[in-house]
């Protein structure tokens, strides 16, 4: 049983970000301070990436763990009320995750993925994974324009 009014949970919701959260601010801050530039939440772009390197066709997201089912298999029983609800709308958005990644990769871009938890913990490995990721991207890119 839901423990809030319908009003309640309505403004809950809502107040939910779908973009610029914690975890994507602070990606972004750290990238930007290493000099890299990038366009955040490109709606031309499939699946509307957090990141995007439109040069390099990289696609970066930051997924939180509640919404796109972290350790799915093990905390899908932690929903006490509403399981009819909020079981099939993880896993969908889980589906959606694997549908936007194939669709961008078969556009030729480069999918980058991070949990929220990952980013918090250790940013300047995440961080230098995505710059790894750049760097071999403009090689590639030299290399075919020399040819």
């Amino acid at each position: 049983m839901d423990k809030h009014t319908p009003e309640q949970r309505r403004c809950n919701m809502q107040a939910v970000k779908n973009k610029d959260s914690q975890i994507e601010i602070m990606l972004r801050k750290s990238i930007y301070s290493k000099g890299y530039r990038y366009r955040k939440n490109v709606t031309g772009v499939y699946g509307h990436p957090d990141i995007v390197f439109t040069k390099e066709k990289i696609a970066v997201f930051c997924d939180s763990e509640f919404w796109h089912g972290y350790d799915w298999d093990n905390r899908k029983t932690d929903f006490k009320s509403r399981q009819d609800f909020w079981i099939p709308k993880i896993e969908r958005n889980m589906a959606r995750d694997l549908e936007v990644t194939a669709q961008l990769e078969s556009e030729g871009y480069l999918v980058l993925r991070f949990w929220g938890k990952g980013i918090k913990k250790d940013l300047e490995s995440v961080v230098g994974e995505i710059e790894n990721a750049i760097i071999a991207r403009r090689k590639q890119t030299r290399q075919i324009k020399c040819v």
